[in-house]
């Protein structure tokens, strides 16, 4: 073997094993090479990527965000769905002193010896309730006696959201005041007619009542003013034989004083009188349904019974 050749083959022992000489290397390089590119490459490319989901995560974030502060901005924009309900404000909040609602002169024309005879009834609060009553008694002697009794009740309703406002409750009232005087126990020739120019509504029922003491002739006037009732019950007798008064003239009597108390009412409003629309029949009024406060006012009938 030549020195060369001998040379030669000790290189070749000196290289590591495994690794072929670069003349005989294949092409694309050694696979482990090949191997250690691709990771090179994947490792720079895992930033890219992550910088890439970063950018969409933070622009998905933001959009959320903007999405969620429109929405709120939105809610807080509309209106409020729990609102309180409300209903008008009644017309009248205030009643007249009872004892005062009628003047001197009618009082003497409709009890001539009881002007002074005033007595206010009982009430716990005279801004929503109050009445005062009068009575006359003009003794003729042998010939017997004339007896006459009047009094003014006033009813004033507030307006409340489960009850409906302070008119409403009124007109029911109004009914069933009516409807009360139409149907006193023992009441014979009844009659009931409407009242013009009395407040809102105006009725009449008349009708006679015999009595241990003698023959009443009895007068309801019921009145409705906006929020307020004004009853007027009147009565007259010819006691110890005397004449039984005439109904047609108590009647009138009546009528002017309800009409009276109607204006007191207005005018303690600081009002005038409204005009009056025609009140409805006695039919009419029996068939509409009656308030559930009407209990706490003494009916007319009551107050007859009483007598």
């Amino acid at each position: 073997m030549s020195e060369g050749t001998m040379q030669r083959a000790a290189q070749r022992e000196e290289r590591a094993p495994g690794i072929p000489s670069a003349p005989f290397r294949p092409r694309g390089g050694h696979p482990r090479a090949r191997r250690l590119n691709r990771f090179l490459v994947c490792a720079a490319a895992v930033p890219m990527m992550f910088l890439t989901a970063c950018s969409s995560s933070d622009s998905g974030s933001a959009e959320s965000d903007g999405a969620r502060k429109t929405a709120a901005g939105k809610a807080s924009d509309s209106p409020s769905t729990s609102a309180s309900p409300t209903v008008p404000e009644a017309a009248y909040a205030k009643l007249p002193e009872a004892c005062k609602v009628l003047s001197d002169k009618t009082l003497r024309e409709l009890v001539p010896k009881g002007v002074k005879s005033a007595k206010e009834l009982s009430s716990s609060d005279v801004s929503k309730r109050a009445g005062c009553s009068w009575n006359s008694l003009d003794n003729n002697g042998v010939k017997g006696s004339q007896f006459r009794w009047l009094t003014v009740s006033l009813l004033r309703f507030e307006s409340d959201v489960v009850r409906g406002t302070g008119e409403k409750q009124a007109q029911e009232y109004y009914q069933k005041q009516v409807r009360d005087a139409q149907s006193v126990p023992n009441a014979k020739n009844t009659k009931t007619e409407p009242v013009a120019g009395t407040g809102n509504e105006a009725t009449v029922v008349r009708y006679d009542l015999k009595k241990k003491e003698g023959a009443f002739k009895q007068q309801t006037v019921v009145a409705r003013v906006e929020n307020v009732v004004v009853t007027l019950d009147y009565n007259g007798a010819g006691l110890a034989g005397d004449e039984t008064p005439d109904a047609d003239d108590l009647t009138k009597s009546a009528e002017k004083a309800a009409k009276e108390a109607v204006a007191a009412v207005t005018k303690a409003n600081g009002e005038t009188a409204p005009d009056a629309s025609p009140s409805p029949s006695a039919s009419e009024s029996a068939e509409k349904p009656a308030s559930p406060s009407a209990k706490d006012s003494a009916s007319a009938s009551e107050s007859a019974a009483r007598d």
